[in-house]
């Protein structure tokens, strides 16, 4: 018996002094997943099927607004997919991280709007065989503008 309670006292101490506060850090943690999940965290589908084409146009690095150069240069280094709104046009950047050369270029394979979602499919194209490129790393992305729209943006 005295193992018992020496045993119960040990567990007071690590629990708490009523032995609750386990309890109430679980029901703590499983409200804040509730919460996360009902408070506003959504997963949208789209068929991917085109509903029309969006016109847009390449953005030119000398054109590209100081704040999006920004935030391209803090992640240039690792792959990333991003989009901003500035001035009633909407912007959407791709780039594919660090190189090892130059030579790189990125082709538009697709830009289309879907019944939900903007589709913007891009690839990475690796200079030719035989090209003269700069032998430093380079950091290739590309920006496109067009009319703001309210739709997400899906990266393929």
């Amino acid at each position: 018996m005295f193992l018992g309670k020496r045993k119960d006292r040990q567990q007071k101490r690590v629990f708490g002094a009523d032995g609750y506060e386990l309890w109430g850090l679980g029901a703590l943690f499983l409200l804040a997943a509730c919460c996360g999940i009902l408070g506003g965290c959504s997963v949208e589908t789209t068929n991917g099927t085109k509903v029309a084409d969006l016109e847009y146009e390449i953005v030119e690095e000398t054109d590209v607004p100081e704040e999006i150069l920004t935030e391209i240069e803090t992640k240039k280094a690792a792959d990333f997919k991003t989009s901003y709104e500035l001035d009633g046009k909407l912007y959407i950047v791709r780039g594919y991280g660090e190189q090892e050369t130059g030579g790189y270029s990125i082709c538009i394979r697709d830009c289309y709007l879907t019944s939900n979602a903007i589709l913007f499919d891009t690839e990475l194209v690796g200079p030719r065989k035989g090209e003269k490129v700069s032998a430093s790393p380079s950091y290739p992305y590309i920006v496109i503008k067009m009319e703001n729209r309210d739709e997400s943006i899906i990266f393929e």
